[in-house]
């Protein structure tokens, strides 16, 4: 049943192109949509790396909040009440760049309940508290928004900061309710913190790996049995040891990906210098793992 549904996702996506139609991610189970697929780079034709994961046609989920995402949820039909969390896995500006433009343009949705954001705190960068604080605080650099870190909030709701140790190995999980559950690893990513989630839902797992080098070699293990493995695409197989300090490469995500026995691969954050080369990373993918291969693009939507 389940090869039947990407099979449909498939022919759902090829429309996605066109600004008039909506995205469909399907009435029922769980689906991974992309929200950008691109990478930091002004001339990618696409928006920064940014998902969402739908439960039961609900948009549960926002993963990173990277330029151009916040026009993305609204082309996809999200709606900003039914998100349970935004999560970040770092807070560079291409993963979270957006974040004021979300809260700034919550205030015309109708959303009353808290809405949790989780993201690494640790290491020599500043944490998730501190960020938001220097975005969205009374002496941030919208102090108009402060309003929402407060109890009373305006806007209809507040804030819930949750910072995640990005340093170390442990894992991490304290976050969930009854339709979904969180967990979280540190992995290494030049200097910059960050973070790999995983999300368990309706029996299913979705791996949202983003940027790591796998130099603490624990991505295989997270990962396990995933049903999705989204790992970030932004280095060709022929990348030097800088580039490889903070991505991995296609062999690298083939190993990986066998490893955990993913069922599907989606490779997100595409650079220019791996577009156009399809070709060579699925050959170097596919040497080490035998399952479903996606490069995605903005707005396509996968089901598990």
């Amino acid at each position: 049943m389940r090869h039947w549904k990407i099979f449909a996702a498939l022919l759902l996506c090829a429309p996605l192109t066109f600004a008039s139609e909506a995205p469909y991610c399907g009435d029922e189970g769980v689906w991974v949509q992309i929200l950008g697929a691109g990478g930091p780079e002004l001339h990618d034709g696409a928006a920064g790396p940014s998902y969402l994961l739908w439960i039961d046609n609900q948009a549960r989920l926002l993963i990173d909040a990277a330029p151009g995402a916040s026009a993305r949820f609204d082309e996809a039909g999200a709606a900003f009440e039914d998100l349970d969390a935004i999560v970040f896995s770092q807070l560079s500006a291409n993963h979270a760049g957006d974040l004021p433009a979300f809260i700034d343009g919550s205030r015309f949705h109708s959303r009353t309940r808290s809405l949790p954001v989780l993201g690494p705190e640790g290491g020599s960068s500043i944490g998730l508290s501190a960020f938001v604080e220097r975005l969205i605080g009374p002496d941030g650099a919208y102090p108009e928004l402060a309003d929402f870190l407060t109890v009373k909030s305006r806007g209809g709701y507040r804030l819930s900061l949750r910072g995640v140790p990005a340093t170390g190995r442990r894992r991490w999980a304290r976050f969930g309710n009854e339709d979904l559950q969180l967990a979280a690893v540190p992995v290494h990513h030049g200097s910059v913190p960050t973070l790999a989630w995983r999300v368990e839902t309706q029996g299913l797992s979705v791996v949202f790996a983003g940027d790591f080098s796998n130099r603490k070699n624990v991505m295989a293990e997270f990962a396990a049995d995933a049903d999705a493995l989204v790992v970030s695409h932004a280095e060709p197989e022929h990348a030097r040891s800088e580039a490889r300090d903070r991505h991995v490469t296609p062999s690298q995500i083939g190993r990986i990906a066998e490893q955990a026995a993913a069922r599907m691969v989606i490779l997100g954050h595409r650079m220019n210098r791996t577009r156009g080369r399809e070709s060579q990373s699925r050959e170097a993918i596919e040497a080490h793992y035998s399952g479903a291969l996606i490069f995605a693009d903005d707005l396509e939507c996968w089901g598990l």
